[in-house]
């Protein structure tokens, strides 16, 4: 009888070893509380695990304590880094994770005193020096969604879909309105879009935003501390006021344009030729025959060579000459040296034919041998 049960014990003590082989540990757990550098939990922060041998990755997310945990991790060396809102807050390496509990905590603030105490800084200078690097990397995650947003603006400005750029100019406004190349790239999209315009009282009402959006632009430069170090500051301010002037003169606000123009001619005289030209033409088209030629002798006087400009004066002068009693019109003088002076500089330009003609009407002899290649003896 004995022998007849021994068979069936043995196989029930053998089926119990084999539960007992079964349910061995073979992972381990982590976990641990995140506080930042004032001692308060992070919450909805991510503790990364990465596993150096193994190549696991485990992403766990804290609580509202700051708290983190999981079962199941691979035994091995790990590389663990915490992160916010895609910013890594820190991290450890080589991490050992056995098949017991192993407790890995981030106190942020044990760990500046422990780098400050390294680097002989106090922890105030520890704390100052991390405020920096955070507000140097969100620098630069701004600066780069605010190039996205002008290379975007730029493209269909390009493609002369101009609402799309201002919508995304504004977007841009949106992540940070302290910007004024985006108030001034935004402006320049008004401007552009007032020319599309069939109704006047809208192609206005774009000129008007535009100049408003110069200014800001304008505004901002003029407090900036980085643009004030930058040794282009004066060039780059004048060209904000020359595109204001620009707006305002269509705008049909001619003081306002002039003064603009003056003011960019005092930050960059080194172009002062270009910006006076711009402000004799304003003048011109007001009808503003006299302030118009001095505007234009003064261009003359900064760049000798600029032959519109002598053509601009000379028009100038027209719009001054006088009819006799014979009913012959007189023009000022000056004006027949003018539209020569133009001929020599540009004797193919596109005002050539005019200039001949303005010159033939007032009874002034037309030179026809400028340009022409004097023949060889």
């Amino acid at each position: 009888m004995r022998k007849y049960f021994t068979l069936p014990l043995l196989l029930v003590l053998a089926v119990g070893l084999s539960a007992l082989t079964a349910v061995a540990q073979t992972t381990g757990t982590v976990k641990g509380v995140c506080k930042d550098s004032d001692g308060k939990p992070i919450v909805q922060a991510e503790v990364e695990w990465t596993g150096l041998e193994s190549g696991h990755v485990y992403k766990l997310k804290t609580n509202n304590k700051g708290e983190y945990f999981s079962l199941g991790i691979v035994p091995g060396k790990y590389n663990v880094k915490l992160s916010k809102d895609g910013k890594e807050l820190f991290h450890i390496n080589n991490v050992a994770v056995g098949l017991d509990e192993t407790e890995l905590p981030f106190d942020l603030k044990k760990e500046q005193t422990a780098a400050a105490q390294a680097a002989g800084l106090t922890p105030e200078q520890a704390k100052a020096r991390e405020e920096a690097a955070a507000k140097a990397a969100n620098e630069t995650k701004t600066v780069g969604s605010l190039n996205e947003k002008l290379k975007a603006a730029a493209a269909a400005s390009d493609a002369g879909d101009y609402a799309t750029a201002i919508n995304t100019l504004n977007e841009a406004n949106q992540i940070d309105s302290t910007r004024d190349l985006i108030w001034f790239k935004l402006a320049d999209a008004y401007r552009m879009s007032a020319s599309k315009q069939t109704d006047p009282a809208e192609k206005q009402k774009n000129y008007e935003t535009a100049a408003a959006d110069y200014q800001k632009a304008i505004d901002l430069r003029g407090t900036s501390e980085q643009a004030q170090k930058d040794p282009e500051n004066n060039v780059k301010t004048a060209a904000y006021y020359n595109n204001l002037a620009d707006a305002y003169q269509r705008a049909h606000k001619v003081d306002e344009a002039i003064a603009a123009y003056n003011k960019a001619i005092q930050l960059d005289p080194a172009h002062a030729a270009g910006y006076l030209f711009n402000e004799g033409a304003v003048l011109t088209n007001a009808g503003k025959v006299d302030e118009a030629i001095v505007v234009f002798d003064k261009v003359i006087a900064a760049d000798p060579t600029k032959a519109e400009a002598y053509y601009q004066k000379g028009i100038n002068l027209i719009g001054k000459e006088t009819i006799g009693k014979d009913g012959k019109a007189t023009a000022p003088p000056g004006t027949a040296e003018a539209f020569q002076k133009y001929l020599e500089l540009e004797p193919n330009g596109r005002f050539a034919q005019g200039a001949k003609d303005l010159l033939a009407s007032i009874g002034a002899p037309v030179e026809t041998g400028f340009g022409k290649k004097k023949p060889t003896k």
